[in-house]
């Protein structure tokens, strides 16, 4: 009997060497780069931004307005990527990027359907800090989720505090929250990875104005962004 059970541990010992000897061999390229501490890239995306709008309690008493939302504006983005590994499973990883991005506030009138937009077109100097969990490579592939913050600048921000004074007057500074998920797939030269992030604002981007209406129904406004990038690494 313990001839037996001797057997079957060295053969479930033979078979667990061999699949795992085997998904070491099926990872042909993600061997080359395992072993390097840090490493650049590119990134190149498409985003979709808005804002979460807060009314003031001027919106109640306003009589102008009946409905003030937010829509979506398409942008794209441009970024350099440093990473830095921690271990098998973990990177730090900061992304300076070009944002450009249009969001649109649209206002309702009260007794009508007519609307009025205000259009705000920006561009962005992010710099995210971020930290990557990576899952264990199988087939030259790996799966990742990704989370941390950065710090938003609106280089256009002061030509267009400039224009008409019935602009809505936005801060050029923005802190935002950032969660998003992400594959590697590792090719012979560099690493592809489709990623999908989600950016949340944390700091109120309104400059108050009481004197403009448009501006005096609004309380806060928080910019949210949805992104679809592909990053070139190696």
């Amino acid at each position: 009997m313990n001839c037996l059970r001797l057997f079957g541990f060295l053969l479930l010992g033979f078979f667990l060497t061999t699949e795992m000897q085997a998904q070491t061999l099926q990872n042909y390229n993600f061997n080359q780069f395992q072993n390097r501490p840090y490493y650049f890239g590119i990134s190149l995306g498409y985003n979709s931004s808005n804002f979460k709008i807060s009314h003031s309690t001027d919106f109640i008493k306003n009589d102008s307005y009946r409905l003030t939302e937010a829509i979506n504006g398409p942008g794209f983005e441009i970024g350099v990527i440093g990473n830095l590994k921690f271990g098998d499973y973990f990177d730090f990883r900061m992304v300076p990027t070009f944002v450009f991005t249009e969001r649109t506030i649209q206002y309702t009138a009260v007794n009508s359907d007519d609307t009025h937009t205000e259009r705000l077109e920006s561009v962005f100097v992010e710099i995210p800090f971020l930290l990557r969990f990576k899952s264990h490579p199988y087939k030259d592939k790996r799966f990742y989720v990704i989370a941390g913050v950065k710090y938003n600048y609106d280089l256009q921000n002061n030509s267009r505090t400039r224009q008409a004074e019935n602009i809505i007057q936005i801060s050029p500074h923005d802190y935002q929250a950032v969660a998003g998920f992400g594959m590697q797939i590792f090719l012979p030269y560099f690493i592809l990875s489709p990623q999908i992030t989600f950016s949340h604002g944390l700091s109120n981007s309104l400059i108050i104005n009481k004197s403009l209406e448009e501006a005096s129904v609004l309380e806060k406004i928080l910019s949210r962004t949805i992104s679809f990038s592909i990053l070139f690494e190696g």
